[in-house]
């Protein structure tokens, strides 16, 4: 098996000349920290991603959590791993001092979730969900929910599971079943919850559920959807985990992939009521679900980064490695051969232009949560809810497509399970079907961030763009002012379309305005690179992409602006 060793020049690149490292550490909630402390966190996450998460990777999908009678177990190494990861006060990094947080900016966080989803995906799905369980107490919670549970989640002794979905509903969440009934200073919880990750584990001493349920009298659909806290043990005053909840795992999915995570089916509620407690208003519990799922779906983009970026270094050693084939007399690698090289290459950019992305994003992030300046913490939040459905969608196709050339950089050892390759197709295929399908996501652009804002949110991205072209030093001005123009051109019919033509047009859409942001962040880099020699590659991954890529996106638009009549129904077998 190849070694993984994150690729911290290329990441501190996109970090510091891209993303604004400087400028996000210059904000007054992050001026503890600076360049050097920054550099010591990846250094030493790396270190960790490589010695201690990467080798559990394989052996993790090859052993799979277990329900056994006394609940889940995870792969053999998973726990001690976790209670070194804890210990390295690696779950608490961007959270709050108060709840004992390190207070580090998400641009940092986002950078070093990229090394643990790299290393061992199904490992980091438990702090990830833990991740957006804070998010949700920390906007919503009450002051005794915060002080009884914050401290616990941010260090990580506890996790939690995000409970949606159940098997009636699907992404139809307001037609979930699950119910809840006032009972005195609590609420009985019952119900049963599908496809719900690290739902049960052996990693820590207490799981914190995050339930959707509906309350008697509630009006129909999701505008009568309560948000639960339910905790698998029900803590004490002092905070330790007490009397068994009325909680159970009742089976796990035998899964395409990420099988060292423990997919749960859970049951609330077989005896007297799984006790739980109200988060945020009665009725709101969409707008807490939010909170968490917003969170969530840039950290299923990250995701999908990490993965292709481990599938990438893996194809490219064994290209180096693989002798075939003769030229000028001698043996050659297969990394000699132009058609590997392509698919290297194609692998190589789509990368950068993913990890430009979601540090791009996650800057974002903090300038909406800290940015002093009220008007620019407004725009920083129009640029995260615009970008948040890219991010999570291309960043999953792209991955998904990258692990597939992998395979096919590595032939037919590629096919055999035991080189190891097949696992991370197998594994970031989930990552499109997470936290709303990728369906949903170009919807979710198409209908609500087309017109937040009054329109505005694009337009003023596109702005910037141009801006970006009239510098003295623009690459490939000509292709990407080109680009830039299609993506105009279609965003401005669908903001005028109806909701049929939107909605027939989303994906490709989608696809188009990722691929053209990717080329322009490329062209970003390749300026930046002139006075940065982690940079080096960047001119020509910028013009691969504009002259290999950007053509085939481009017809993407063609695809945007075509009659949605041609989604007909009846091209479809009678069934």
């Amino acid at each position: 098996m190849t070694a993984f060793h994150p690729p911290l020049e290329d990441m501190g690149f996109v970090l510091e000349r891209i993303a604004g490292l400087d400028r996000i550490l210059d904000l007054p909630a992050y001026r503890h920290t600076d360049r050097e402390i920054v550099g010591l966190v990846l250094s030493e996450a790396a270190k960790f991603a490589s010695e201690v998460l990467a080798p559990l990777d394989r052996a993790g999908d090859l052993a799979g959590a277990v329900l056994a009678p006394e609940g889940v177990r995870t792969p053999p190494g998973f726990a001690e791993a976790y209670a070194r990861f804890i210990e390295g006060g690696w779950n608490g990094l961007v959270f709050p001092g108060e709840w004992g947080g390190q207070g580090l900016p998400w641009l940092v966080g986002t950078a070093v979730a990229e090394m643990w989803n790299a290393a061992n995906l199904a490992f980091y799905l438990a702090p990830l969900l833990t991740q957006a369980g804070i998010e949700a107490l920390l906007v919503h919670g009450s002051p005794e929910q915060k002080r009884l549970y914050l401290p616990k989640l941010v260090s990580g002794e506890w996790t939690a599971a995000m409970c949606l979905t159940e098997p009636q509903a699907g992404s139809e969440v307001g037609a979930l079943r699950t119910r809840a009934e006032r009972d005195g200073e609590v609420y009985r919880i019952r119900g049963q919850k599908i496809f719900i990750t690290f739902g049960d584990h052996d990693l820590a001493s207490n799981i914190v559920h995050f339930v959707l349920a509906r309350l008697p009298g509630a009006p129909a659909g999701t505008k009568g959807i309560s948000l639960f806290l339910v905790p698998k043990f029900l803590p004490t005053d002092d905070g330790r985990p007490g009397p068994r909840n009325d909680v159970r795992c009742l089976k796990l999915e035998h899964k395409l992939g990420i099988h060292a995570s423990p997919t749960c089916v859970m049951s609330y509620g077989e005896g007297e009521g799984a006790v739980g407690w109200l988060v945020g208003e009665e009725n709101e519990g969409m707008r807490c679900m939010f909170t968490m799922m917003n969170n969530a779906r840039i950290a299923v983009g990250i995701e999908g980064l990490g993965v292709a970026q481990r599938a990438f270094g893996k194809a490219l050693a064994y290209a180096r490695g693989r002798l075939q084939g003769v030229r000028d007399g001698r043996r050659v690698a297969i990394v000699e051969h132009p058609d590997v090289r392509r698919m290297l290459l194609t692998m190589r950019a789509r990368i950068a232009a993913m990890r430009a992305l979601c540090y791009v994003t996650a800057a974002a992030v903090d300038r909406a949560y800290q940015d002093p300046d009220v008007e620019a913490a407004r725009a920083a939040r129009g640029r995260v809810a615009l970008l948040t459905p890219i991010v999570k969608a291309w960043c999953t196709d792209r991955a998904c497509e990258i692990a597939s050339l992998a395979i096919q950089v590595h032939g037919g050892m590629g096919f055999i399970e035991e080189t190891g390759i097949a696992q991370h197709y197998r594994d970031v295929r989930i990552t499109p079907i997470y936290e709303g399908t990728n369906g949903i996501q170009a919807i979710d652009l198409v209908n609500r961030k087309l017109a937040m804002e009054n329109g505005r949110l694009p337009w003023a991205l596109f702005e910037e763009l141009r801006g970006e072209l009239a510098e003295p030093k623009s690459v490939l001005r000509e292709p990407l002012a080109h680009a830039l123009g299609r993506l105009e051109e279609v965003t401005r019919r669908l903001q005028d379309a109806d909701a049929d033509t939107r909605q027939a047009a989303a994906t490709p859409y989608l696809r188009l305005f990722g691929d053209v942001l990717g080329a322009f962040l490329l062209a970003r880099g390749a300026r930046a690179a002139e006075n940065d020699a982690r940079g080096a590659a960047w001119p020509g991954l910028a013009r691969f992409f504009v002259h290999q890529l950007l053509p085939s996106a481009l017809a993407e638009a063609e695809a945007a602006l075509a009659s949605p009549a041609e989604l007909d129904p009846a091209l479809l077998p009678a069934g």
